[in-house]
């Protein structure tokens, strides 16, 4: 079976080190085992992603020397495959419609902690007739969704699944088609991946993927997350916290192959 890898940004702003690290690590991982490197675009958030930093992501990686195989896919064209996979959920009776705001599920002050330190969701909507033309999104219902021994591999470990730490995540949100969650276990079966290379701070999120993918009769890939680059602080490279973009070093006049191998120097053995 050949082995595939991808790399799928956000459009959300520039591309920056921790981003080519992430790149140049699945690229390697396909080319080292003849296998291929596909490039996906994360864009079905219309509101955050932006043309130009699409044409950014494409300038940025030929200038490292990243080249990837096939097209490339656009999650703004694949609508229609997240709506079917949520409309199987909906089905199976395992999602239900949500009002509530983020300050509303701040607000509950016996809400657990889910995702990235924030609320878990505390089940307000769930067996609540919805008013469906009120702006909503579908949220799963993890007590019912659950399953025994789900099992994922990180590297050579074997992760047993968790993902009722998380509650009922959103798998459609009020503003987008489909959530994060629900997207990228679609894209990767579609696309078949096989091994999911990627940084240490979407570790905990494999939880949920496994699940969608048990519920939804999906292939589950070979996870490997890898750690993240930091600054001399300690400090883990993110656009929020003002890392230098590639486009940055560019303009510099940094050296592309430098930067490779200098990269190549703190990925995993």
């Amino acid at each position: 079976m050949q082995i595939v890898t991808r790399f799928a940004p956000s459009p959300t702003g520039r591309l920056h080190l921790g981003h080519a690290f992430s790149a140049l690590t699945a690229h390697d991982f396909a080319r080292e085992r003849d296998g291929a490197f596909l490039l996906r675009i994360e864009d079905i958030d219309a509101g955050r992603s932006r043309s130009e930093y699409v044409d950014g992501i494409i300038e940025d990686l030929l200038w490292l020397g990243l080249e990837w195989d096939d097209e490339i896919i656009y999650q703004s064209e694949r609508l229609d495959l997240y709506a079917e996979a949520l409309e199987r959920l909906k089905a199976a009776g395992l999602v239900y419609p949500c009002i509530c705001t983020r300050a509303d599920i701040a607000a509950s002050a016996s809400a657990p902690h889910g995702e990235e330190g924030s609320p878990a969701y505390p089940g307000t909507c769930r067996g609540v007739a919805i008013d469906l033309s009120r702006p909503h999104a579908w949220r799963l219902d993890m007590a019912k969704a659950k399953r025994s021994h789900l099992v994922w591999h990180d590297g050579d470990r074997a992760i047993i699944a968790d993902p009722e730490r998380f509650g009922d995540v959103v798998l459609a949100r009020k503003d987008a088609p489909a959530s994060y969650h629900l997207a990228v276990v679609v894209d990767d079966a579609a696309q078949g991946v096989t091994d999911v290379v990627r940084g240490r701070d979407l570790f905990a999120a494999t939880h949920v993927h496994g699940l969608l993918q048990a519920l939804l009769d999906l292939p589950t890939p070979h996870y490997h997350h890898h750690a993240l680059l930091t600054d001399e602080g300690g400090e883990r490279l993110a656009k929020r916290h003002g890392a230098p973009t590639l486009a940055d070093l560019r303009a510099a006049g940094a050296d592309p192959v430098d930067l490779i191998v200098a990269l190549r120097a703190r990925a995993p053995k």
